[in-house]
């Protein structure tokens, strides 16, 4: 099979798989607007997320970055509870987390609303197709599809109507989501639907029509739709055991889910994992250049493909990033080799032997004993870095 030309077949909706794209977001980053519009749709969000997961950037990288160019702007460096330091301590806080509990976060943490059982183990076919008649929910489905990624609160939307309203357990609505997703990261999105969920946070987040009507376009608006209730009512359902269907014939097209697959839609040859001794591993979350003069290899393991499958889009987009610093790019079935020189990121689970490889680069230290909660951690590193 001849290797398609990824940039010619993919529509990267400005999310190119390169260093240059992702410096350039990083570059083009206004905080103090951030922190003003970041709830809006069309607001000054960063759009870092995808390099942010695949590691072509890191979050010391950013910070640093965003607060030079501050400076060089005639401005002050951030103050530490600054809305944007704030938002990437979340992302620390989701991997604070992985580290404690592993595959915990997978379950529910915690009961929420109502017991796992009250939840549907599938995602329902309208909400699939995009043609659940709520437009917030419907417009989501069509954006995640289309480009690999969606707007926080569009998440959030999405989030709180499958699990509260049509009561899709929350896992299997976050397996769902990721396998779209171009910057899906497991620690992120898995306990992102925990906190809507209830399981992992103190009470469901609910959403309503009043929301999305302040925060979204007009075509996104939900009017006369199931969410068009008040925040007491929405409360009631998401605490009963109410399935609500969604509204006949109010989504007359629908759309087509994209396929998730658990191999590349592209060859490449496999290898052992003694191929890969004395080389620097660039695996999927570890996309920067070898360290100078380091031989370089390019790394997919299969044994976490074969649990978490990725669209197409994700595969080229990975995968294009390897070409830049790759000239061999391998699929491993086996286990890696003792040694192996790479950042060890916890999507590579059980494949990196104990104790094996570069820690990911973290703004704060982790502050040691599991904090039950985001505002303790972030009292916590605070206080550390005092």
């Amino acid at each position: 099979m001849t290797e398609p030309s990824t940039q010619a077949a993919v529509d990267w909706h400005g999310f190119a798989p390169t260093a240059e794209a992702a410096l350039q977001r990083l570059a083009a980053v206004r905080p103090h607007d951030y922190a003003r519009s970041r709830n809006h749709l069309q607001g000054a969000v960063t759009g870092l997320s995808p390099y942010l997961t695949h590691g072509l950037l890191t979050l010391p990288q950013v910070l640093d970055a965003v607060q030079q160019a501050e400076v060089a702007r005639g401005g002050k460096p951030l103050d530490g509870e600054h809305k944007f330091i704030n938002e990437l301590a979340w992302r620390e806080y989701f991997h604070h987390v992985w580290r404690h509990e592993g595959k915990n976060i997978f379950a529910s943490l915690h009961e929420g609303p109502l017991p796992d059982g009250a939840y549907a183990r599938q995602v329902d076919a309208d909400i699939r197709a995009g043609a659940t008649g709520v437009p917030a929910i419907d417009q989501a489905v069509r954006q995640l599809y289309a480009t690999g990624w969606l707007h926080n609160h569009a998440r959030m939307w999405l989030a709180s109507y499958m699990v509260h309203v049509r009561k899709v357990h929350w896992r299997a609505a976050a397996d769902w989501m990721y396998g779209h997703l171009i910057d899906g990261d497991l620690a992120s999105n898995h306990l992102s639907w925990q906190w809507v969920a209830g399981t992992g946070s103190h009470k469901p987040y609910l959403f309503n029509a009043g929301n999305v009507a302040r925060y979204a376009p007009e075509h996104w608006h939900s009017p006369r739709s199931v969410v068009d209730r008040s925040y007491e009512a929405l409360e009631d359902i998401a605490r009963s055991g109410k399935r609500i269907a969604p509204a006949p014939n109010l989504a007359a097209e629908t759309v087509e889910e994209p396929a998730l697959l658990h191999k590349p839609p592209f060859e490449i040859p496999a290898a052992q994992a003694q191929d890969l001794q004395g080389a620097w591993l660039i695996h999927p979350w570890n996309l920067r250049a070898a360290p100078a003069g380091e031989p370089a290899v390019g790394v997919f393991w299969a044994g976490f493909h074969r649990r978490w499958a990725w669209s197409a889009r994700r595969w080229h987009f990975v995968h294009e990033a390897m070409r830049a610093h790759c000239k061999r790019i391998v699929w491993c079935e086996g286990p890696a080799p003792a040694g192996v020189r790479t950042v060890a990121d916890p999507h590579l689970g059980g494949w990196l032997p104990p104790g094996q490889g570069e820690p990911v680069p973290r703004i704060w230290a982790d502050p040691g004993r599991r904090c039950g909660s985001f505002s303790q951690f972030w009292t916590r590193i605070r206080k550390a870095a005092a």
